[in-house]
């Protein structure tokens, strides 16, 4: 079964120097159809003006992952944590007993256009922890690549949750297929660029959910597609 989530139908939030859409139910945006998808809570796709961010606030049992799509974004933590991270970059902050944040535009000039997105972990109570890793660009788009995982293997980021986050490019023609294990659950999100889903065309900000389907099977249409895959159990 595959069900889309249409960019168009997704919640948003307009605070001015914010303009965030939710794929799924998020702050003031509620809709008990999308209250995320197994362990996945949250994607929000994130613009952010020119010196403005988050000021200090805080998280408990959540680990949340940072996607840059154009520009920078600085991110402190109480836990010692931070750096600025950019496009081929992936960052991880892992909320555990309690940590407190801000994330700030690195840039006074140009916005920040980048992706948060919330796993609940399977544990609770954890230590907090801070991760910032690069990723080859140019491997993705020959292959799918490897950017967070329970075992953290291949140099990705370790999260505690059986899940694996997938990031793959996708030029017009060209196809890739991710096989999906029985039993197991997945959630595309088209971060840019468009693409064919077993058919069904996806543009930027549509994700769809696949359950007791085989396989992912895609297809570039148009502009390169940037896309993040997340395996769920």
């Amino acid at each position: 079964m595959i069900a889309i989530r249409s960019a168009s139908d997704r919640g948003r939030t307009d605070w001015g120097w914010l303009d965030s859409r939710h794929t799924f139910s998020f702050g003031d945006y509620h809709d008990p159809r999308h209250m995320g998808f197994r362990r996945l809570r949250v994607i929000n796709d994130d613009r952010v003006q020119p010196g403005a961010g988050f000021g200090t606030h805080g998280h408990r049992d959540m680990e949340i992952l940072s996607y840059v799509l154009e520009g920078g974004l600085e991110h402190k933590d109480s836990a010692g944590g931070g750096g600025v991270i950019r496009p081929g970059e992936i960052q991880f902050m892992r909320a555990g007993t309690g940590v407190s944040h801000s994330e700030q535009n690195a840039s006074k000039s140009e916005p920040v256009h980048f992706l948060q997105i919330w796993v609940v972990p399977d544990t609770r109570g954890l230590e907090p922890r801070y991760d910032q890793k690069p990723f080859d660009a140019d491997a993705a788009r020959e292959r799918f690549l490897l950017l967070a995982a329970r075992d953290g293997r291949d140099g990705s980021i370790q999260v505690q949750q059986d899940m694996e986050l997938w990031m793959t490019r996708l030029a017009e023609g060209r196809e890739r297929v991710y096989p999906i294990a029985p039993g197991r659950h997945v959630w595309l999100h088209v971060a840019r660029g468009s693409v064919a889903l077993d058919g069904h065309p996806l543009g930027a900000g549509d994700g769809a959910a696949l359950s007791e389907e085989p396989a992912v099977r895609l297809a570039g249409r148009g502009d390169d597609a940037e896309l993040l895959l997340f395996d769920l159990a």
